[in-house]
């Protein structure tokens, strides 16, 4: 489990790396042909924006893979260890719920229904960047329950 783990945040890492390294380099030449050359390139900055989300969303597996996604202490620090083991549990599920319904459901809906329609300046479908939904659905999914069985072997909670 844990090379699962460790292959997937390696991997994304690298894929939001390289999504940040590519927004660097286009926001710099968009700075470049507006302000240098006087005529703005108006795809680079539809590129950035859909990059910026990609990374924005795998960036969240990444967090939900390593178990730092928002929570409130509080309620779970009243608990004894078996109380916040199932809350722990608990929590994972509604991620793997959530990223199931919203994310890779919602996404494909969304992604199917966006084929038809192109971005104004790089004339792409606009579903080929809505397709991150169902895969970073996908990821946390795994993440969730290799979470799940991390929590029932008592490595994390």
């Amino acid at each position: 489990m844990e090379k699962i783990r460790t292959g997937l945040n390696k991997f994304l890492n690298l894929l939001a790396g390289i999504s940040f390294a590519a927004m660097v380099l286009l926001t710099c030449w968009q700075v470049f042909t507006r302000y240098i050359l006087q005529n703005p390139s108006s795809w680079s900055e539809e590129l950035v924006s859909y990059l910026f989300a990609w990374m924005a969303l795998i960036g969240a597996s990444v967090v939900t893979g390593e178990r730092c996604h928002m929570n409130i202490p509080v309620l779970v620090e009243k608990f004894g260890a078996k109380g916040r083991k199932v809350l722990a549990v608990f929590s994972e599920a509604i991620v793997f719920v959530f990223a199931a319904v919203i994310l890779v459901y919602g996404g494909i809906q969304i992604s199917v229904l966006a084929m038809g329609q192109l971005t104004s300046s790089l004339g792409v479908a606009i579903g080929i960047f809505y397709i991150v939904l169902p895969l970073c659905g996908i990821l946390n999914m795994i993440y969730a329950l290799l979470n799940i069985i991390d929590i029932c072997r008592g490595k994390e909670v």
